[in-house]
């Protein structure tokens, strides 16, 4: 079990850096969204620390065919790994709860699990590129900033996407209504997402269904309609093509990232809070029905009292005696 658990972990992290490397912008290696550390961190959450072989070695298989060298590969293999693993470690000292119900919840993955977590294979990763002579002068800092953003926005957006598939249940009870609000979303968010693609600068437009998608779904339709509104954006941005278009390459990593961080925690925060306030509410609903219980028994013991009084009186009118 533990084996196929690793396969499945490195499979999924080998195929989704190929998606990422589809949208690359410095040295073919570095993307504005890389979906690994995404599926690490949850491959992490979901199974434990028996997942970081295979974190480690889908890593290897992504950057041995990038180079530069197998020394390079193999330090930038480690900072990929260390990241997630320490990404873990902070959020389970935090108490993390991968249902991410709560408010606490959505912080954790954000400051902890994202920007703090993913330092470290940013770091590693930009270093080894500029000792391995890979950067042109003046080109660190730069890739810094598009490996750290990359890695981040792969957690924000990616993780969360795969525990809410792991926490996902079919709503049987669920009206007709809910089924075609549902659709609808759906379908809004594939339409926006072709108009982000197009000249006309209307990224924008992401930002309501992420809303209507965090109050009406939650977590389970905030997550994934995040990701298909960003990616929608990425694509935007490797083709120059709407609000990125006439840009410099600077300008446009600014903006895109911009975007795709107000989106993730839109989407993640917005759905924590609305899910917390509903929880709160229906707690609030069961401990005054509870109340309403007591009372109306209480209501009924007073009532039946002047009946007993009542009777102990007319034993003492009779003489403490009963008479036919």
């Amino acid at each position: 079990m533990t084996a196929l658990q690793i396969g499945a972990v490195a499979a999924l992290y080998y195929a989704t850096g190929k998606l990422g490397l589809l949208q690359q912008l410095v040295r073919g290696q570095v993307t504005p969204l890389w979906p690994p550390t995404g599926i690490a961190l949850a491959g992490l959450l979901l199974t434990g620390l028996r997942a970081w072989p295979g974190i480690a070695l889908g890593a290897f298989l992504i950057n041995i065919s990038l180079g530069p060298s197998t020394t390079a590969v193999i330090a930038i293999t480690v900072g990929n790994t260390l990241a997630p693993l320490c990404s873990y470690a902070l959020l389970r000292r935090t108490g993390f709860r991968t249902r991410m119900n709560h408010f606490q919840d959505a912080l954790a993955l954000v400051f902890l699990g994202a920007f703090a977590g993913m330092l470290i294979s940013a770091t590693v990763g930009s270093f080894t590129l500029h000792l391995a002579g890979a950067l042109p002068a003046g080109g660190f800092w730069p890739t810094w900033w598009v490996w750290w953003t990359g890695d981040a926005m792969g957690v924000l957006l990616v993780a969360p996407v795969l525990l809410a598939l792991r926490s996902a249940h079919w709503a049987k009870d669920a009206p007709p209504s809910r089924w075609a609000e549902g659709a609808l979303l759906v379908a809004a968010t594939i339409g926006v997402g072709f108009l982000e693609t197009t000249p006309t600068p209307l990224i924008f437009l992401g930002l309501p269904l992420l809303t209507w998608a965090a109050f009406r779904f939650q977590h389970a339709a905030a997550a994934p309609c995040a990701l298909a509104v960003t990616t929608f954006a990425i694509v935007a941005a490797t083709r120059r093509s709407g609000p990125f278009a006439g840009h410099s390459l600077l300008t446009n990593m600014i903006a895109l990232q911009a975007f795709n961080g107000t989106a993730a925690l839109t989407a993640l925060l917005l759905s924590a809070a609305i899910t917390e306030r509903n929880q709160t509410q229906a707690e609030i609903e069961q401990a005054c029905r509870r109340l309403s219980e007591m009372v109306r028994r209480a209501a009924l013991n007073i009532s039946a009292e002047p009946t007993l009084t009542e009777g102990h009186a007319d034993e003492k009118d009779n003489g403490g005696q009963t008479r036919p």
